[in-house]
């Protein structure tokens, strides 16, 4: 198997092309965004994990959002740097390397289904944001409709192989058993099903 990193770094040229600039990307990012609008208050800090080419970590900055944004993929933390994003090339499970207090934590599109132990990452989570924080998570379930009408099955496994990486599907259920310092305040679904979006709350 391949690390994430490896992959996303091939992927990032064409990753704004194919994804954030296409009709599908922009609705589902757009979606995200209302969801998380009514949290962003100028000056917080906010982590953003899983940057890739740093559209969110930008959207943020537009409300006058401070960002710490990471990706494993170099390559990605290039091109977010270069659009003036404030990136480093970290990995989500070396989370525990941060020091700090943060207002919140986004991590959208995925990059937690490359994860394969959550409850260490929301353990640091739960230490890395000060009570009250926020952390919006865009996953995506292993149900998802739009491709069960093209019968694509890929999903349907706990984990399955994409690009030569390992792809996780926690469950909701064992997505709130990781966050045991978080309260579940919102959930809903976006595009039939492609992505699941989670807001919580830490206690």
């Amino acid at each position: 198997m391949m690390a994430a990193g490896a992959v996303f770094d091939q992927l990032a040229p064409t990753y704004d092309a194919t994804w954030t600039n296409s009709a599908r990307g922009r609705a589902q990012r757009n979606t995200v965004w209302r969801e998380i609008q009514g949290l962003l208050r100028a000056g917080d800090h906010v982590l953003d994990l899983g940057c890739g080419t740093g559209e969110d970590a930008l959207y943020l900055d537009s409300h006058g959002v401070r960002v710490h944004a990471i990706d494993a993929s170099p390559e990605m933390v290039r091109t977010a740097e270069a659009r003036g994003v404030n990136a480093r090339v970290l990995r989500i499970e070396d989370l525990g390397q941060l020091e700090g207090s943060y207002d919140g934590a986004i991590s959208n599109f995925g990059a937690l289904n490359c994860v394969a132990d959550f409850p260490a990452v929301g353990a640091t989570l739960g230490r890395l944001l000060h009570p009250g924080g926020w952390l919006a998570i865009c996953l995506m379930p292993r149900l998802c409709w739009s491709e069960i009408l093209r019968f694509e099955f890929r999903r349907w496994q706990r984990q399955a192989a994409w690009r030569g990486i390992h792809i996780y599907y926690p469950s909701a259920r064992q997505l709130g058993r990781a966050l045991p310092g978080f309260v579940l305040v919102r959930r809903r679904s976006i595009a039939w099903g492609d992505h699941c979006f989670f807001l919580f709350k830490r206690n």
